[in-house]
């Protein structure tokens, strides 16, 4: 329990004892919560101090306490809380010269907090990281980056107590660049299976030849699970094997390229883009044949598919015609060939026959 400037800080859930003053005087006293006489749970002590017992958050506010003549012989505001715990930090490098370390509290505290934060390499001393309390971080510039451990240490402090926190990390490992900017995806007029990525180097990372980036660019047909992928050094970037006449999603993705212990930046939104398709050419015109001539149903023309056809034939079902015209024709010649060997032999017969009947005649007259 700490008094600072009228303020007296307690503990939740524990008993708080507020003093009248600094008068040692034992008169009778009368004490006020937020001007009323209705007070928490408490105790009034001989000495007319007034025990909270087991407080709660509705146990905060202003506190008087009164002699029987109603003279006001002091006042005290009280806030509730907990002490500092330690502190979850995080740390960022999204270059070779910056870091931003972040926190999150461990135990709510209900109280304000200062903190204070300091940062060193290994046998180094120690250097200011410069606080921003509102975001709950703090930033280091041109940090020793050569240095194979740093430490980080940061204090909370508040009416209670305060807790300090340590933590060592490597530099090189948390380098992680933040994702390419301003990206873009370009067809590529004349070929259907092209598409020309582009992007920026991010803003937070300097354009210098001593901090180069490698871009890892994945893409695929959308609503496939399949990516393909390219690494690159340079922008822009050729996609010669898109699926033409489809759309296609991209993302690009950032690493240091000296510092194979750094991290892959976040992949950059997702992105769509269709290849170059040719909406130049005509649709065929449609044909009808005078009535005196003969009409046939297949067009000796050569003919050229475009995006504008309203209802197109299948590959498929063209086929599928075709197989059953010639197994018509097929089973017609079948047909008409069985006619024909009938009709010979039918034919046979009768001349068979005929010869017979003729014979038979000519022996009959020769017996008479």
């Amino acid at each position: 329990m700490l008094r600072v400037s009228g303020v007296q800080y307690g503990r939740l859930d524990s008993n708080v004892t507020l003093g009248c003053g600094k008068s040692q005087t034992r008169i009778p006293v009368v004490w006020q919560h937020n001007h009323s006489s209705a007070l928490p749970w408490h105790n009034v002590t001989s000495d007319g101090s007034l025990v909270l017992l087991h407080v709660d958050h509705s146990a905060q506010g202003s506190y008087s306490c009164y002699d029987n003549q109603g003279l006001l012989l002091y006042s005290v505001k009280l806030r509730l809380g907990h002490p500092p715990g330690l502190l979850s930090i995080s740390c960022q490098v999204p270059n070779h010269t910056h870091v931003r370390c972040s926190w999150v509290e461990s135990v709510r505290t209900f109280l304000p907090a200062k903190y204070n934060a300091s940062f060193r390499g290994y046998a180094h001393d120690w250097r200011p990281c410069v606080v921003d309390i509102a975001h709950k971080h703090c930033d280091v510039d041109h940090p020793a980056f050569w240095q194979t451990i740093h430490t980080l240490r940061i204090t909370e402090a508040n009416g209670l107590g305060s807790e300090t926190t340590i933590v060592r990390f490597k530099l090189h490992e948390l380098l992680k660049p933040d994702p390419p900017e301003s990206v873009l995806v370009k067809e590529l007029e004349g070929y259907p299976q092209r598409l020309i990525v582009s992007w920026n180097f991010p803003s937070s990372w300097p354009v210098d030849d001593a901090f180069p980036l490698v871009f890892h660019i994945r893409y695929r047909p959308h609503g496939s699970i399949y990516w393909s992928e390219i690494y690159s050094e340079e922008s822009p970037v050729v996609v010669f094997d898109a699926l033409a006449g489809h759309l296609h999603q991209f993302q690009v993705r950032a690493r240091d390229e000296v510092n194979s212990d750094s991290q892959w930046s976040e992949w950059t939104p997702l992105l769509l883009a269709q290849p170059w398709e040719d909406y130049a050419t005509s649709e065929p015109a449609v044909l009808f044949p005078p009535e005196d001539t003969d009409y046939f149903p297949f067009n000796t023309k050569p003919e050229t598919s475009t995006a504008k056809s309203q209802n197109p034939v299948p590959e498929s079902n063209l086929g599928l015609v075709i197989l059953l015209v010639l197994f018509s024709v097929v089973i017609l010649t079948t047909v008409l060939s069985l006619i024909f060997v009938v009709w010979v032999r039918q034919r046979r017969r009768d001349h068979v026959s005929k010869q017979e009947l003729t014979s038979m005649v000519k022996m009959k007259s020769m017996s008479i």
